[in-house]
């Protein structure tokens, strides 16, 4: 981008290509250095692009600039910092949330709308990833940047904040040899002369770096860019210092683990990974998200472990190389139809999300599989259990995907590369319990999936309300197919069992005196996971009375009762629940409701069985 250019075109920036190589050891799991730069390398090219295209959009409607200077003005700014630093341009544009800055922005402009913020606010902010370019190549300049409820953001370095209540103002950003200030008019923050430290009225963007033997790795912890949040802008949130702590520690010893488990994803972790948004700890889930748009970035929050954080950062990761990878080639059609089952989702998914689950929970699965071979490790226990899982999971949803007709010919070749990896995974040796409590764990929430997202048929449904109803013999239906999901869910889930499964692994002393803090929790789930499954049913029973239409409630009747009685109607509610349900809901209207909710399961296990009693 040379000085005073304001055009970019498709022959002034490199022709991006990823060799079968590089293409098969991202699929792999592995994808080495070379392969991650080669994606960086395309983001720094589509980013530049949407910079250009903002800018060019933003010239023509001078009402989408509102109070700020016109946008040539910032381009012209980043072609001196090209022409005198590039390596300053590059780090702007590597930048994540450059990226979802550009992708958010470009979307208010092509559908002419408003966002979070009046619409200069956003495309303002390219002036403020030129200051800062321009602050990192050590040049003088005086630009305007917005200002939103009181807080300026350098994106990359800081943010003033100005004690000025208006929710939208401007600020003056100079920078005059070593003195950076920024001016509102009213007040005058001046940066410190390290920007990534805290002054009075700056906030500077902290970095957490974690070290294990010569690999390093190095993070940014974003609590102030408003464009970190996975949908849409935010305002800074500073992370307290006691929790800033807690995140270091997690970071060493998460990074511990990934370099122990999976050295080649740690060789290509750095390359492909400078940012880090902290969320506050959700109690027994570390949860994380990730964007297309935020290449190198994910939000994640506070773990409550080292070895739960290495997993969601092995998770993430994956993400962010596939996404990469998604903006060179195309491995599937664009169906936005949500029709598809996953381990790892409460409601149905389209092909692009399952296809991301797959390859993210694929690297889960490698990490857990590495880690309980650590005989060592304090978290080998949960560590096979884990293993089991997600194995399990991602192949059961993996065969699935590989026989859709909206895969493209690398898409087959991608997912073929899976499973070569993880087909030899599922004849590996794991302790009889975990496996055990992994596969009762699956069947539990895909049974869950199943009532809430499954519509059975009415006119069968009513058959059999009738034939229940007047005492005769269960009609001979034959086959019932499943109908195709809805994403409206018939009821609440919650994931209690899962997480009751996984407190007893990790600390089984503590388990009978944690197990309330669980939330969702009830005796009757405390009961099955501690094996007393006649106790359950029983729990499970009471809770169906005072709510029929409970889908953890039959879920967990059909998991009991699979475990401590004989007969059909455990196995009929897991593997056909929506059916059970919407028939106890038509006999208890019309008042034939059965002594127990299993008697009621039990009658209909023929579907199951192939069996027919008379009902007395």
């Amino acid at each position: 981008m040379p000085a005073g250019q304001v055009h970019v075109t498709p022959g002034e920036l490199p022709v991006h290509r990823i060799g079968t190589a590089d293409f098969d050891a991202i699929a792999n799991g592995t994808g080495d250095i070379s392969a991650m730069r080669l994606l960086r390398e395309a983001e720094r090219s589509r980013r530049l692009l949407l910079l250009r295209a903002i800018t060019d959009l933003v010239a023509k409607d001078p009402s989408s600039h509102g109070p700020l200077p016109h946008p040539d003005e910032a381009w012209d700014l980043l072609a001196r910092v090209q022409s005198l630093a590039p390596e300053a341009v590059d780090l702007l544009l590597g930048h994540p949330y450059t990226g979802t800055w550009a992708g958010y922005t470009i979307r208010l402009l092509r559908k002419q709308i408003t966002g979070v913020c009046p619409l200069w606010v956003h495309t303002g902010h390219l002036h403020a990833l030129a200051a800062a370019a321009a602050i990192r190549a050590g040049l003088d300049f005086t630009t305007t940047i917005p200002v939103w409820a009181g807080t300026a953001m350098l994106p990359g370095l800081g943010v003033a904040r100005f004690r000025d209540d208006a929710e939208w103002a401007v600020a003056e950003v100079r920078r005059t040899g070593t003195v950076l200030e920024l001016d509102n008019g009213r007040e005058i923050v001046r940066a410190p002369a390290d920007p990534a430290t805290d002054g009075p009225g700056w906030w500077g963007l902290r970095q957490v770096t974690a070290v294990s033997g010569d690999r390093v790795l190095s993070l940014r912890l974003d609590d102030l860019d408003p464009y970190r949040g996975s949908f849409e802008p935010v305002l800074p949130q500073r992370l307290p210092e006691d929790e800033r702590k807690n995140w270091t520690r997690l970071l060493d010893d998460a990074w511990r683990m990934i370099v122990r488990c999976l050295p080649d994803t740690a060789d290509a972790f750095p390359v492909g990974f400078s940012s880090l948004v902290p969320r506050p700890m959700q109690p027994f889930h570390t949860m994380s998200a990730s964007s297309g748009e935020a290449f190198g970035s994910a939000v994640i929050s506070l773990p409550t472990d080292a070895a739960s954080f290495a997993a969601s950062l092995v998770h993430e990761f994956q993400h962010n190389r596939l996404s990469g990878l998604l903006h060179l080639r195309q491995l599937h059609q664009d169906d936005p139809a949500e029709r598809f089952y996953t381990a790892w989702r409460d409601d149905p998914r389209p092909i692009g999300g399952v296809f991301q689950g797959v390859y993210a929970f694929f690297g889960v699965t490698a990490f857990w599989r590495a880690l309980a071979r650590f005989e060592d490790e304090p978290f080998q226990r949960i560590a096979e259990f884990e293993f089991a899982y997600w194995r399990q999971a991602v192949w059961q949803v993996l065969e699935v995907l590989r026989a859709d007709p909206g895969l493209t010919i690398d898409g087959r070749r991608f997912l073929r590369r899976i499973a070569e990896q993880l087909g030899p995974w599922l004849r590996e040796p794991v302790p009889t319990p975990r496996a055990a409590a992994a596969s009762a764990t699956l069947l539990d929430h895909y049974a869950g999936w199943r009532l809430r997202h499954l519509r059975p048929d009415p006119l069968v449904v009513r058959t059999l309300a009738e034939a229940w109803s007047a005492k005769r013999p269960r009609p001979a239906l034959g086959f019932l197919p499943d109908a195709d999901p809805t994403p409206v869910p018939d009821g609440r889930w919650h994931h209690a069992r899962l997480d009751l499964t996984r407190l007893t692994l990790a600390d089984p002393a503590g388990f009978a005196r944690q197990w309330p803090e669980v939330p969702g929790a009830t005796t009757a789930d405390f009961a099955y996971v501690s094996g007393h499954f006649g106790q359950a049913a029983e729990g499970y029973r009471a809770e169906l009375s005072a709510d029929p239409d409970s889908p953890t409630a039959w879920t967990g009747l059909g998991l009991a009762l699979s475990r401590s009685a004989t007969g059909p109607a455990g196995s009929v509610l897991l593997h056909q629940p929506e059916l059970v349900r919407a028939v106890h809901r038509l006999v208890v209207a019309d008042g034939a409701a059965p002594d127990t909710p299993d008697e009621l399961a039990g009658w209909l296990g023929w579907l199951r069985t192939g069996t027919r009693p008379v009902r007395s």
